[in-house]
């Protein structure tokens, strides 16, 4: 039976994730290294007792999404709409942004350096191990990374909402096993909304902050404008001024035109790069690191050999991509209403992780290639300035290198500012249940991710890692919410089918029916 009732703003879910934000910059305030040293005690425990779950969790996600993907439930059309309301390429401009935009831009050009300054345990340690390095970054950033983010969720989500008619929330991927009383001043349902946003907060904070850092340093290091506090605060008022717009004027016109306008641009400036940099060794760190990962495919992603290194690396990256998923699984909802399953699963797990290892082999295989030329030359500035000086040192080595730069930080800068659209918009509708939710909404919430971040700022740069640690703590009890749509998604896509007319239930002893299943 198909819900009617109008859904309403959840003040319990505002007050309680609101007052968590003000709560930690308060004590922030107070005691800057107390709340660091906890978040840290809390993240080694996430890492050591839920690291294993995880990696089972993410690779279980991918291979199942893949099953139904090429299976005869691919053909499933989801969201009740008959043709999808965007095209292809729209469509999935507005999914590659979500990831790329958290934190891809600075990791293309530092992750990379990393692993080839110092190979992966898995892979013997040492140093200089080129397709190690790629083919861990590709881990990282590919497929599982992005699968988790909007495929089998994503199935339960449409189901719920635009077949059954309950609110957009996370906790609607609990009512395959609660039912109706999930929304319904459910302990449990509030619990997961609230939780989903406090990590959506800072998976959010962590970048618009780091971000503001970066471009402060990416200003000094091109043009002597002083590398201060200040001027960093005065980036992030640039960057919420245009989340506020867009997220002013919805997903159809603000969102849509600021992905449009990301992806061309950084398809641009790939192929610049590619073209005027060192091309054979990008487009053979491609290939060469894709090849490596498909062939340790299943070592990489079940390793559990070295658990300091997994919590810094595998499994901080999948605690980061949990807890963003439940408002990414929403905002992919509400864009691929009209496409299929199959359509969902291969843009989402498949295009999507290969356009960004591709970036990632331009960027980062641009800083190998260099940096093997001139050792030192970009692993010195990252170790010493960390990300940003990365990619100021690999771009200052290209021809062209300052118009470089600065192409790359206006496109890190409309990257991040769609991600805080982006999440505003889904923070929105997680309070109203509403995939339509009032633009004064959208805008607050743009607003005060900005102002979280630049108060923050002003206790110290270790709060940003810290509170972007914290997303880590908080995908705990997100990663128990991503569980039930492993076996639920398929079950919704078997009854789907059965609705779309795409099959016929196969007749038991017993019964009267006497077809077999059909497939169209």
């Amino acid at each position: 039976m198909k819900n009617t009732q109008k859904p309403k703003t959840d003040w319990t879910v505002f007050a309680v994730s609101g007052g968590f934000l003000i709560l930690f910059v308060i004590l922030s305030f107070i005691s800057n290294d107390a709340v660091g040293n906890s978040i840290t005690v809390l993240f080694d425990y996430a890492a050591e007792y839920f690291g294993g779950y995880w990696q089972l969790l993410l690779l279980g996600n991918f291979a199942i999404g893949i099953f139904l993907a090429f299976s005869r439930f691919g053909k499933v059309r989801l969201g009740k709409r008959e043709k999808p309301k965007y095209s292809y390429y729209r469509w999935v401009a507005m999914i590659l942004v979500t990831l790329l935009a958290s934190g891809g831009v600075f990791w293309a050009a530092s992750e990379p350096m990393y692993h080839y300054m110092d190979t992966p345990p898995l892979f013997g340690g040492g140093e200089g191990n080129i397709m190690a390095a790629f083919g861990q970054s590709f881990m990282h950033w590919g497929f599982m990374a992005w699968a988790i983010l909007g495929t089998l969720a994503t199935i339960v989500m449409m189901y719920v909402h635009y077949t059954k008619g309950y609110p957009m929330r996370p906790r609607a991927l609990l009512f395959p096993i609660f039912g109706e009383k999930i929304f319904h001043k459910s302990v449990i349902g509030a619990a997961a909304d609230i939780f989903s946003i406090i990590a959506t907060a800072a998976g959010t904070l962590g970048p618009l902050g780091f971000l503001g850092l970066q471009i402060s340093y990416g200003l000094n290091d091109l043009f002597g404008i002083p590398n201060t506090v200040t001027v960093s605060i005065l980036v992030i008022v640039v960057l919420v001024a245009i989340a506020a717009i867009s997220a002013a004027t919805g997903v159809d016109r603000g969102i849509l035109l600021l992905s449009r306008l990301n992806v061309g641009m950084t398809f641009v400036l790939g192929i610049i790069m590619l073209l005027i940099g060192p091309t054979f060794f990008i487009l053979n760190s491609f290939i060469g690191g894709s090849g490596f990962y498909l062939d340790n495919f299943f070592t990489m992603n079940l390793f559990r050999g070295d658990e300091a290194w997994l919590g810094s690396w595998t499994i901080f990256f999948w605690g980061w991509f949990i807890g963003y998923a439940p408002m990414l699984i929403i905002f992919i909802s509400r864009i691929s209403r009209g496409r299929t399953i199959r359509e969902l699963v291969i843009a989402v797990s498949i295009a999507a992780p290969l356009v960004t290892n591709f970036w990632f082999a331009v960027v980062g295989g641009s800083g190998v290639f260099y940096e093997q030329e001139t050792p030192g030359s970009v692993s010195g500035p990252l170790s010493e300035g960390g990300m940003p000086a990365a990619v100021m040192a690999i771009m200052h080595q290209l021809p062209l290198g300052t118009i470089m730069a600065i192409a790359f930080l206006v496109i890190s800068i409309i990257f991040v500012a769609t991600t805080t659209d982006t999440m505003s918009y889904t923070v929105s509708v997680t309070l109203t249940g509403n995939d339509e939710p009032k633009r004064w909404l959208r805008v607050f919430w743009a607003l005060i991710f900005g102002l979280t971040t630049m108060v923050i700022l002003t206790i110290g740069e270790d709060s940003i890692t810290a509170i972007q640690n914290s997303i880590v703590i908080t995908a705990v009890p997100v990663s128990l919410l991503l569980l039930p749509p492993l076996w639920n998604a398929p079950q919704i896509a078997k009854k789907m089918a059965l609705e779309q007319g795409l099959m016929w239930e196969r007749p038991r002893k017993g019964k009267d029916v006497k077809f077999d299943r059909r497939w169209s």
